[in-house]
């Protein structure tokens, strides 16, 4: 009887605690959500979709969500998955959090409307796949000024989410398989909330962004979203897919002082046995070689789903995969993440700039190995010191490195492969609330300002409403394009008043420029991308599955 009564979704509606409350059935129970005191939409908040596994099966793929005997109350309890200390890397970030490894909840906005079928917006959170949760950015204002769901949601994260050792218990990419888990979830749940799950289009930013692309990729993802956005982060970039998995466990566990890293199943079982405090406790932000250790890796084939079974490269240039229209780019100066640590990076640039190197690069030998170190100081640096007048050019590096050229690449392969929906842009818009350049009196659009312009508020201000009035107005342009992509698959329809905005070809041409007013613009960064093209053709390192696990001691 009470499944009957909860499906009436628009006609449950009650006054509690003095909020209006909506209550929703889902597979595992009715959940009720709330009215936002401040956008006016419904919210509904750490609904748990799947369940982590724990103990010494915590590196697995996620079990089935817990069903429910009564209702549950959709309230916000600050859930975040096991990671470093997201408070101290982000004081903004001053609410109460929860950290537990039970922590596979999603949060669920749907604008006040009657109407069914709305297109439904999945947003993957950031943070270098080793911190972050789901409302890292909100969209309350996009749901209330469209007619549109957003869902975010939390995924397992750093060693927790990625360990990758081609085991049993470890057969990596628990995080991505969280994904997946999240967007099974959507196709049987959303039509509850007033959602359309043949209209599902996911978008992500930084990690989140490589997550989406990778999620196009993966025979696990067939039929569960119908568009994708990838804002800043490509599944090529060298911090997307670990080059080495069995490196990466290594150079972590001996960070966490252990010790006996060659012997295989001693590693497997410091893992799976040390706490998620100590499994979490320390910080792959600074490292120099363009990762963050962490990260999906090419899985071997196990017992159970893989994620990823070949390189991305691979899967591009071999075409096999779902094509989607995607909306794809990236901000001006995204290697502005990289400004703080100029002052002591520049330092070790002209110690030994071999140090920023890649993994996903590989050399014939040490002579190979410096000749490509000097062309590429040289190329961003020319023949002198790196220095505090060279500000630009460290940023330009670091925006190649780590996303502008990888992001160019695969648009490269996207569009060989035959994807003719694939919609480019360089994000450029800033104000006079931007702050300057350290060393110059230069101002660029910082790694995902497009994603946080999107969101509610963004990295400066909270509040909107003190906002320039030309930021408003840029937050609402690319509001309205998100949207249109969402519904239509083109960010600008037939017969809207924006400027047209024709698919990429070759070249990486054309591309929009979204700033206030947008205008379309020709090849994008083609310089800087061949430059790189020319060093990935001869260099790349293909990332590699971990390799079949050596036999115990017992069974020799």
């Amino acid at each position: 009887m009470w499944r009957y009564l909860i499906t009436l979704f628009f006609t449950a509606v009650s006054i509690s605690h003095g909020l209006e409350s909506r209550i929703v059935d889902t597979e595992q129970g009715p959940v009720k959500g709330y009215r936002d005191s401040d956008s006016g939409i419904f919210a509904f908040y750490s609904i748990p979709y799947a369940k982590a596994p724990t103990g010494r099966q915590r590196f697995k793929a996620p079990l089935p969500a817990i069903a429910r005997a009564g209702i549950f109350e959709a309230i916000d309890k600050g859930i975040i998955c096991p990671q470093v200390d997201i408070i101290s890397v982000l004081p903004m970030f001053q609410r109460p959090l929860l950290i537990t490894e039970d922590c596979l909840i999603a949060n669920i906005f749907v604008p006040d409307t009657t109407k069914e079928n709305l297109p439904v917006i999945v947003y993957v959170h950031g943070g270098a796949y080793i911190m972050g949760f789901g409302n890292f950015i909100a969209h309350k204002n996009l749901v209330k000024n469209k007619e549109v769901i957003v869902v975010n949601f939390n995924y397992r994260l750093g060693a927790h989410g990625f360990l990758c050792m081609g085991t049993e218990d470890v057969p990596g990419n628990a995080g991505m398989k969280d994904q997946v888990a999240l967007l099974r979830w959507v196709q049987k749940n959303i039509k509850n909330f007033g959602g359309n799950p043949d209209d599902v289009t996911i978008a992500g930013y930084s990690a989140g962004s490589s997550s989406v692309d990778l999620l196009m990729l993966s025979k696990m993802t067939k039929g569960l979203f119908t568009k994708v956005i990838p804002e800043s982060g490509a599944n090529t970039a060298p911090w997307s897919v670990q080059t080495d998995p069995i490196a990466v466990a290594k150079d972590y566990a001996r960070s966490l002082n252990f010790a006996n890293v060659d012997d295989f199943y001693a590693l497997e079982e410091f893992y799976k046995t040390i706490s998620y405090e100590i499994l979490s406790s320390k910080i792959t932000f600074d490292r120099t070689d363009s990762t963050f250790l962490f990260s999906p890796c090419v899985e071997r084939d196990t017992d159970g789903e893989e994620f990823l079974v070949d390189s991305p490269v691979n899967i591009l240039k071999n075409g096999n995969y779902v094509k989607l229209p995607m909306l794809y780019g990236f901000a001006n100066m995204e290697g502005l993440l990289r400004e703080v640590s100029f002052t002591e990076w520049k330092e070790k640039m002209n110690n030994d700039f071999g140090d920023f190197l890649p993994p996903d690069l590989q050399f014939e030998n040490v002579e190979d190995k410096n000749n490509v170190i000097n062309k590429i100081k040289k190329f961003y640096f020319g023949d002198g010191q790196v220095n505090d007048d060279k500000v630009l050019s460290y940023i330009d590096f670091f925006s190649d490195l780590l996303f502008t050229y990888s992001t160019l690449r695969s648009v490269k392969f996207h569009v060989e492969a035959g994807n003719d929906r694939i919609y480019l842009y360089e994000y450029t818009f800033v104000d006079d609330d931007t702050p300057v350049i350290s060393h110059t009196n230069v101002r660029g659009a910082t790694h995902c300002a497009q994603s946080a312009d999107i969101g509610d508020g963004n990295f400066t201000h909270s509040n909107e409403n003190v906002m320039t009035k030309e930021h408003r107005e840029m937050k609402n342009l690319l509001r309205d394009l998100w949207y249109n992509f969402a519904t239509t698959g083109k960010p600008v329809p037939e017969g809207s008043h924006l400027p047209a905005w024709p698919p990429v070809g070759k070249d990486w041409s054309p591309h929009m420029i979204l700033n206030n007013p947008m205008k379309l613009g020709g090849s994008l960064l083609k310089e800087r991308t061949q430059f790189w093209e020319e060093i990935y053709d001869k260099h790349y390192r293909q990332p590699s599955p971990p390799p079949t696990p050596p036999q115990r001691r017992t069974e020799l």
